[in-house]
């Protein structure tokens, strides 16, 4: 996997601004894989980020990038708890929901676990609106952007607009030779 990959895939998580992003990528050996992801997280770690494999299917690879620290705070709150706990999550602390969560994703005789959006900064209420409309997504919802909008519109708007901003800034600075280890923020 290229830092380019990571740049493109997740720059609001590197920058500090967002939780975590979900990303696939193409793969053809699975030990290769496995080696890019330990070396990436020998930089990143320090700083606060962690980039797991959650899935692989034939071609491709479904990776986390999340920082620890603010993934702890996001499944603190107390909606949050509440839609872990309804999901079956035991929740002792995020890494622990991490693993369950990659297991979820990798059992084939269940859903999608949608409480995903809870690991990638979707507020609480959004990722219940989702969950709660399973029959029809449409219903209930206010506008479609990064997420499914159920709650704050305006507040998610702004949210999306700066997710967007930030990727291209760091595209270009990408582009224009800024390395990835300038471009993580330690937070």
């Amino acid at each position: 996997m290229s830092d380019e990959m990571l740049v493109q895939n997740g720059s609001p998580t590197l920058a500090g601004i967002k939780t975590g992003n979900l990303f696939t990528c193409p793969y053809t050996d699975r030990r290769q894989t496995m080696h890019e992801l330990q070396q990436l997280n020998k930089r990143l770690v320090p700083k606060g980020l962690r980039i797991l494999p959650l899935r692989y299917s034939a071609e491709r690879v479904l990776v986390y990038l999340y920082r620890s620290s603010r993934l702890e705070k996001d499944l603190s709150e107390k909606e949050a708890v509440e839609l872990l706990e309804n999901a079956g999550y035991r929740h002792e602390n995020a890494n622990q929901c991490v693993i369950e969560l990659i297991r979820r994703i990798n059992d084939v005789d269940t859903e999608f676990p949608h409480e995903i959006g809870l690991f990638l900064s979707y507020p609480p209420e959004d990722v219940r609106g989702f969950i709660s409309h399973r029959e029809n997504r449409s219903v209930g919802c206010k506008l479609v952007g990064t997420w499914r909008v159920y709650g704050d519109v305006q507040k998610a708007r702004k949210t999306f607009e700066e997710y967007r901003k930030c990727t291209e800034n760091y595209c270009r600075q990408w582009s224009s030779g800024v390395p990835l280890s300038r471009l993580v923020v330690a937070v």
